[in-house]
């Protein structure tokens, strides 16, 4: 996918005024050049930032649930992948979780940049956080392995919570490795991005022998 394709696909897809293609061409810009300082993304993906990275982020929108005031937690931000491009694209109120200090300064000038009032930038460890009141919404990009992320998230969801979990093409090995620990609602849809990735989707997901 060019950046062409890549800029028809979310145009096709999404309310993109020109206030929001400003917002995600500076974002993309800003996450180009804060990648030479450091490691945001691979630089064998920074050519095709667009489709690797943004499109690959904003497709987990077509799988959300319908926002109705809630709030979306996105754990692991590291540069806002996929949190900021949500925040951009939506009006969900998006928590982005990055507990390393220079992710963290990124988000934060990224936020004050593009004035992402819908955005909050929560700079510490998952464990660290106090608030758990259950999110709508819940992302993770190369977070974890699915086990421990579900361990670690799962005080932030109920019943309603929707799991939006981006994996490579060990996702289906790796959601049968925890059944016999976890149950839930899921189902795998492929990536628009690359046919070697999928999506883990998921709800109502809880520890077996919990209510």
């Amino acid at each position: 996918m060019t950046e062409e394709e890549a800029k028809a696909w979310l145009a096709d897809r999404f309310a993109v005024s020109r206030e929001t293609w400003e917002r995600l061409d500076g974002f993309v810009g800003d996450l180009l050049e804060e990648s030479k300082q450091q490691n945001l993304i691979a630089t064998s993906t920074a050519e095709h930032v667009w489709s690797r990275h943004v499109v690959d982020s904003a497709q987990l929108l077509l799988h959300a649930p319908v926002n109705d005031g809630g709030s979306w937690l996105d754990l692991g931000s590291g540069p806002g992948l996929p949190g900021i491009v949500i925040a951009i694209l939506s009006d969900w109120k998006v928590g982005l979780v990055e507990s390393r200090r220079g992710r963290i300064a990124f988000l934060k000038a990224m936020l004050e940049k593009f004035d992402l009032t819908n955005a909050q930038v929560h700079g510490c460890q998952l464990e660290a956080m106090q608030n758990t009141v259950p999110v709508s919404v819940i992302s993770a990009r190369a977070f974890a392995p699915l086990d421990r992320l579900l361990e670690k998230a799962v005080r932030f969801s109920d019943d309603g919570t929707i799991w939006l979990l981006p994996k490579g093409k060990n996702c289906k090995n790796e959601l049968e490795q925890v059944r016999p620990a976890w149950q839930g609602v899921f189902h795998v849809e492929q990536s628009v991005t690359d046919p070697e990735s999928a999506i883990l989707v998921g709800r109502s997901v809880r520890k077996r022998g919990k209510k």
